[in-house]
């Protein structure tokens, strides 16, 4: 009773910092009011949630910041977060692009592509570093080190690292093709592989072929061109932590955006025209009878039949979540400036899946 009361409180906060109506139908539910409400105040001091609940193709926005104990409803939808491995599924997106423009095949071994063999001639395909099936351990060996500094761990593994690796310590966790182990080192490299291809960098790739096609003016992988709207990262303890610099994991986690932005990302995976999403969103490898990978996306088979489109993120500072149902046209989007290092990074998750399911009911 205690948890309902604090939400309806928060609910009329809302409506008049809004202007709105209690009654009103572009607001949440009372239900999902009370999922944010539980997660937020979780969370510690200065800490924000910006989501986006998209119903039937309509979107609504809903910021909320944890001050003094207190919830305050924010207007956070054009600021921005790190999204972390939500990256990925922009990653496979020039994939995708690159493979129905003929400009290389999912089965293309990888090799053909680099001035450089892989160590003991190993042969991964495109498909494989887009499914996590290459066999690529999560990072390079000296990225799982114990003493690694976290704070920001990719920010000084460059090109020239990345080819020592590959060509002379690379060492699988399973055949290429066997299963899959999700991999940040497979989708820096798929990154970095997509801007030799194009012969352009990574942000210029997203810029020219995603984020300007979908009106995404907010999203980059330049932090400068954003800081001035940029949501500062926290700990559990709310202590601000720096920004993770991706180097050459890129295309693992290197990506910013905002709410907004991602959410005219996913009204677009309602378009079939778009056909380098569709790509994206077709099963290509399957994992167990519910759950199959996608190129970035993970395919969920719910308890009601439906098929939700999944992806998380998580840096040092944030957690992401982002589903969407294609045949329904409803998705939930959560940005955090929660890390993904501690023990609340959960909550961000649990929140998107609940407020999913109820959603959909």
């Amino acid at each position: 009773m205690k948890t309902h009361a604090f939400a309806l409180s928060f609910l009329l906060i809302f409506n008049i910092a809004y202007g709105q109506q209690v009654d009103s139908l572009s607001i949440p539910t009372d239900g999902q009011f009370q999922l944010i409400s539980i997660c937020a105040q979780k969370l510690p001091d200065q800490a924000q949630l910006s989501i986006a609940i998209i119903k039937d193709g309509e979107v609504n926005f809903y910021g909320v910041k944890k001050e003094d104990d207190s919830l305050t409803p924010i207007d956070n939808a054009q600021k921005v977060f790190e999204i972390g491995s939500i990256t990925k599924v922009f990653t496979a997106t020039l994939l995708a692009k690159q493979v129905l423009e003929n400009k290389v095949k999912l089965d293309d071994n990888i090799n053909d592509y680099l001035d450089y063999q892989l160590k003991d001639n190993i042969k991964i395909t495109f498909e494989q570093l887009a499914t996590h099936t290459s066999g690529l351990p999560r990072v390079p060996i000296s990225l799982s080190s114990p003493t690694l500094n976290l704070e920001n761990p990719y920010k000084d593994y460059d090109e020239n690292k990345l080819e020592i690796y590959l060509t002379e310590k690379l060492k699988l966790n399973a055949a290429p093709g066997e299963k899959s182990s999700y991999s940040n080192l497979g989708y820096g490299l798929l990154g970095y592989l997509e801007g030799l291809i194009e012969n352009s960098s990574y942000e210029d790739l997203l810029q020219s072929q995603i984020f300007s096609k979908y009106h995404m003016t907010n999203s980059t992988t330049n932090r400068d061109d954003v800081q001035h709207i940029l949501v500062k990262g926290l700990n559990d303890n709310g202590q601000e932590v720096p920004n993770w610099d991706m180097a050459v994991h890129m295309g693992a986690g290197g990506i910013l955006s905002t709410v907004e932005d991602l959410s005219k990302f996913a009204l677009a995976q309602f378009d079939n025209n778009n056909k380098e999403l569709n790509l994206t969103r077709q099963a290509h490898f399957n994992i167990e009878d519910n759950y199959s990978i996608g190129l970035g996306w993970g395919l969920i088979k719910v308890a009601s039949g439906e098929e939700w489109i999944w992806h998380n993120g998580g840096t040092g500072g944030y957690t992401s979540s982002m589903i969407i149902n294609t045949r329904t046209k409803n998705g939930i989007i959560v940005l955090s400036n929660i890390s993904a290092l501690g023990k609340l990074t959960s909550n961000i998750g649990d929140l998107s899946h609940k407020l999913m399911t109820i959603l959909e009911q």
